[in-house]
């Protein structure tokens, strides 16, 4: 494991509280998107009880979206490496083993809905802004993120805008799970981390892989790769004390094998 400067974290039995915290706004640059993707790319090291995540932040926002700075010198000669580093560090959110719930309070622009938008849930404080503000400043992307919180009709409206937009707009679309008062964001975020971290841990970490696998698949295919896990996940102790224990009408009591 590394020393990381802008992400904290702390474990309580199966569930996990990840902060990002780079003051003021919690701006990404290049810095920032590595330890991001270090850190969920080996999030089993670093969270070694953890079945469930709950990404969070300090300070006034979520996220703010990209430092500034970072796009002023931005040229097709560097853009590849730079924005190479960025999806990485969203995608190592998303193909994490555990459950990521995001509990997102002030802004989550940019690279911050990026990050919002590739965990599984999304809790929202009252107040919470979304955009896509690229064009505002010379860059294009978050779209594509967009679209898992958004109908099209709506990413195209935002990422032409390049407006904030509440989460009260972006609710009834199903990408946000809840809106709770600011103060009992991460309370609820945990809340709903611990009812899906009652679940096995081998279960959880192959229904991530089953809902990433088949979220962009059709029917046919997508609902034969749930089968095959399925098989795959019958050959654990847990798949079989699961419904033992549902039958014999008591708490399971999981072992990760």
């Amino acid at each position: 494991m590394k020393d990381l400067m802008f992400i904290e974290w702390s474990e309580e039995g199966p569930v996990a509280t990840v902060w990002l915290n780079r003051p003021p706004l919690n701006a990404t640059d290049q810095r920032f998107y590595s330890e991001i993707r270090e850190f969920f790319s080996h999030a089993v090291e670093y969270l070694p009880r953890a079945r469930v995540v709950v990404l969070a932040a300090k300070g006034k926002h979520f996220c703010a979206g990209n430092d500034l700075a970072d796009f002023q010198t931005l040229n097709p000669d560097n853009a590849p490496e730079r924005l190479k580093l960025a999806r990485e560090a969203f995608w190592a959110i998303y193909d994490s083993p555990f459950p990521v719930i995001a509990a997102v309070h002030g802004a989550a622009v940019g690279s911050g809905l990026a990050i919002a938008a590739s965990c599984d849930l999304v809790i929202a404080a009252e107040g919470a802004r979304f955009a896509t503000p690229e064009v505002n400043v010379g860059v294009l992307g978050g779209a594509k993120h967009l679209s898992r919180l958004a109908p099209q009709g709506v990413v195209r409206l935002m990422h032409y805008t390049g407006d904030q937009y509440p989460a009260e707009k972006l609710l009834p679309y199903g990408g946000i799970v809840e809106i709770v008062p600011e103060e009992k964001l991460l309370e609820s975020a945990l809340a709903l981390a611990r009812s899906i971290a009652r679940h096995s841990p081998v279960t959880l970490e192959l229904a991530k892989r089953s809902l990433n696998g088949i979220e962009y698949m059709d029917l046919k295919p997508g609902y034969e790769f749930e089968q095959a896990l399925t098989r795959e996940l019958s050959a654990y102790d847990d798949s079989k004390e699961a419904v033992n224990a549902f039958l014999e009408r008591r708490a399971p009591i999981y072992t990760g094998r």
